[in-house]
């Protein structure tokens, strides 16, 4: 049988994208040997020079203006991309862009980011015919996702399905698959193990995270933690924020046979195994996670925009609730009575949690491959697209 081919397009604008890119190709791999994926994020990878300063610039700015982040983002809730940026993307990108298709030939690209989405949807309109799927990566469905000329758009929920047909789209377009996760996260492991495997105390343990730049809370949420922690295991994952890490490891409030201090790992999957609740703020991809592992989750402050609408869309499932003293408080006298914190909870998450297939995502677009190949030859590109177009 012929080797099926998946191009993956994402960007480095915070981590999530670019997880769910590389969930997609893990999972294929597992559940379909025969497709063969690349991950690209197309910035980095075609402006190795500009795209890191990009990137930081960004960084900056929701570290020290998440307000502004927010502002942006409503202002532009109902635009889709417009003329001039899309003709900007299209010269910025073109020929490098075809020329990656072109090298690799795929059948299928599936973009998580909407910047590659835009690039791409504007190659179909000047004669690409390779298929065009585009995950929405969040629990919402901002305008700047949207192009005429994607194919598919797989989504988190029938809420976003029906967020983006309000917009126009047609319903056949859209999928409901979830949010792709790692195939680690398909499973959950027992937490006692898990535990072992880490080297942690086998007692209640809360994890918390800060998002991928390793963001954390204000003093008096920390301060509330750690009063617990004669009691419970605290965990606190600092991402890619050294300076942070070696701050909490010099802090005497953090020094205690309890208190472990993470920085980047990409054993999350574990961590939450063997975690009894998760604090964190409400990014698609570790909300989607969380859910996974039928792990309920304290939210803190979020960057103004689509977490909104993430910590929205869980709290209203009954799946989390917004992180304050009293929050915790009341979640950690729970974990420490440990039968109240078994029934309680328990029946919530049970609740929720057949809305969602782990592996559901990339076993449906194994099955929309398969239909993309039975039903014509490989796409190949015009040979008109080497040369360049006018609006």
């Amino acid at each position: 049988m012929k080797r099926k081919r998946v191009l993956i397009l994402s960007e480095g604008f915070g981590g999530g994208h670019t997880q769910a890119a590389y969930a997609i190709a893990a999972g294929m791999k597992l559940v379909s040997p025969d497709i063969h994926t690349k991950v690209l994020e197309l910035g980095s990878f075609l402006n190795p020079v500009i795209a890191p300063i990009i990137l930081s610039a960004y960084r900056r700015t929701v570290v020290t203006s998440p307000a502004l982040i927010g502002m942006l983002y409503r202002k532009q809730y109902d635009k889709p991309i417009n003329r001039l940026t899309r003709l900007a993307l299209h010269k910025i990108f073109y020929t490098q862009t075809i020329n990656v298709i072109e090298q690799l030939k795929p059948d299928l690209i599936i973009c998580t980011h909407y910047i590659p989405s835009a690039v791409i949807s504007r190659l179909k309109a000047a004669g690409l015919k390779v298929p065009l799927y585009t995950l929405i990566t969040d629990y919402d469905a901002h305008a700047a996702w949207i192009n005429p000329e994607i194919d598919r758009y797989l989504v988190s929920t029938p809420e976003v399905r029906r967020l983006l047909m309000k917009r126009g789209v047609q319903p056949s377009q859209i999928q409901v698959t979830g949010i792709p996760v790692h195939p680690n996260f398909w499973t959950t492991k027992n937490k006692s193990c898990a535990r072992s495997e880490l080297n942690l105390r086998d007692i209640p343990t809360v994890l918390v995270m800060g998002g991928g730049w390793g963001l954390l809370f204000k003093k008096q949420v920390l301060d509330t933690l750690t009063s617990w922690k004669d009691k419970v295991q605290l965990v606190f994952c600092t991402g890619t924020n050294e300076k942070l890490a070696a701050k909490l490891q010099h802090h005497p409030s953090f020094t205690h046979p309890n208190i472990v201090i993470l920085g980047h790992t990409n054993e999350i999957s574990k961590w939450m195994d063997a975690a009894d609740l998760l604090i964190t703020k409400p990014g698609g991809m570790t909300c989607t996670e969380a859910l996974a592992k039928d792990l309920p989750m304290l939210f803190c402050e979020s960057i103004p925009g689509q977490e909104d609408s993430n910590r929205e869309y869980f709290i209203n499932s009954g799946y989390g609730e917004m992180l304050s003293s009293e929050a915790i408080d009341r979640w950690l006298e729970r974990l420490t009575t440990r039968h109240h914190h078994e029934q309680s909870n328990h029946s919530r998450i049970k609740a929720f949690k057949p809305n969602y297939q782990p592996d559901r995502c990339v076993r449906d677009l194994a099955e929309m491959l398969n239909q993309i190949q039975a039903g014509r030859s490989k796409s190949h590109i015009d040979e008109q697209l080497l040369t360049p177009i006018g609006m």
